[in-house]
């Protein structure tokens, strides 16, 4: 690892893990971030990742994202970053990879409908179960719940995306057993991370939907953003076919995200001048970020891969068919709870809302295909391609 900034994370002054316990901390040559991150990537709800939805659900070609590829190449990103501003790899790479471990089955629109299931119980939030996930559900070790992380990285996970003003029940609740300062920003590790889950997404899913062929390049091109890459490339490679080149264009288009927030992301800290982690936390506002031009370019980006490809007819046939399989294991399982397997029933709380949050619990730590799996032995057929 580089040299740190001052302004960087430090495992040696880390505030400590979530279950304060003797034993076990000091086996090997790994510091506190480094074994966040082997927690995480060892973890059962790691693994499920493989079969979570990224943008399609369960696709029927092998070279689409899933939740587990898009957090790897998420972390990619986020180190490169995280080593080019001096910023602790380690973390930044635990928080890319634990970003997305709270979502349900089928994406979005799995979220949505477990949202709806769970109204009356105070609702669902991935982000939030994600910290439910790590500190209370996946349990692997003998003494204590949960992966045991350390604050820094349970705090980055929360506030990855800004201050929490409003808290969900399941994030004020961790929040109530170990105060993670909601109300300020993360560190710069978690503010890295973020970003590199928008440059992954905004451009993977180009290449996956262009893939798939519910985007042309001819559409992607009327984004200014993609467009000047594009010129770019293909003067490059004037004699190339374009259908040869979207892989070129995502590592044009990455490169120039990624370049344009280290470059503005430098100015804000040379302007902020913070001299620690707590400094940042204290700014007030931001300091990794886009520059107002890239930032445009960007939110307008996202703006058409919702409208031509998240909205597109055929993902918004799949998302409805999705939501009714989350409503349906729902409805199934509040009715007789029994039906969940292993320790899921035996532990049933007997009052709500705990009841409704445990099924919550049992169906969003789901894959795309148990979820089907279960929705077709307990409610009935239904179809989808690939399964």
């Amino acid at each position: 690892m580089s040299t740190l900034a001052p302004y960087a994370s430090d495992p040696a002054r880390s505030r400590g893990r979530f279950h304060q316990i003797g034993g076990g901390e000091t086996r090997g040559p790994r510091d506190a971030f480094q074994r966040d991150r082997d927690r995480i990537i060892h973890s059962i709800s790691f693994r499920r990742l493989r079969q979570k939805t990224q943008v399609f659900v369960a696709p029927d070609g092998d070279h689409y994202r899933v939740r587990l590829t898009h957090s790897l190449e998420v972390a990619q990103i986020g180190r490169t970053i995280a080593r080019a501003l001096g910023l602790n790899e380690d973390l930044t790479e635990a928080l890319c990879l634990g970003h997305d471990i709270g979502h349900p089955p089928f994406g979005h629109a799995g979220e949505q409908a477990l949202q709806t299931a769970m109204a009356g119980a105070g609702g669902f939030d991935h982000n939030a179960h994600t910290l439910r996930m790590l500190t209370r559900l996946d349990s692997p070790y003998p003494a204590h719940e949960g992966l045991n992380l350390s604050w820094e990285t349970l705090e980055g996970l929360a506030k990855h995306n800004g201050p929490l003003r409003k808290r969900t029940w399941a994030m004020a609740e961790i929040d109530e057993q170990w105060p993670l300062d909601l109300d300020s920003w993360a560190g710069a590790e978690a503010q890295v991370a973020a970003l590199a889950d928008d440059i992954a997404y905004d451009n993977h899913d180009i290449d996956d939907g262009v893939r798939a062929g519910l985007l042309t390049l001819e559409q992607v091109m009327e984004e200014p953003l993609v467009r000047s890459n594009w010129d770019r490339v293909r003067a490059r490679y004037p004699d190339i076919a374009p259908s040869r080149l979207l892989g070129e264009l995502v590592r044009e288009q990455i490169g120039c995200m990624v370049n344009d927030l280290l470059q503005e992301s430098r100015r804000r800290l040379d302007e902020a001048a913070p001299k620690s982690v707590e400094d940042v936390r204290a700014a007030g506002r931001a300091l990794i970020g886009f520059s107002d031009e890239m930032a445009a370019r960007e939110k307008a980006l996202t703006r058409f891969m919702y409208a031509n490809l998240y909205h597109h007819p055929e993902q918004l046939e799949i998302a409805i068919r999705m939501g009714q399989v989350v409503a349906g294991l729902a409805a199934a399982y509040k009715a007789d709870p029994s039906l969940m397997p292993g320790n899921w029933g035996p532990n049933l709380p007997a009052d709500e809302p705990g009841l409704t949050r445990h099924v919550g619990d049992f169906i969003a730590g789901m894959t795309d295909r148990y979820a089907l799996s279960r929705y077709r032995e307990l409610v009935g057929p239904i179809s989808i391609e690939g399964f």
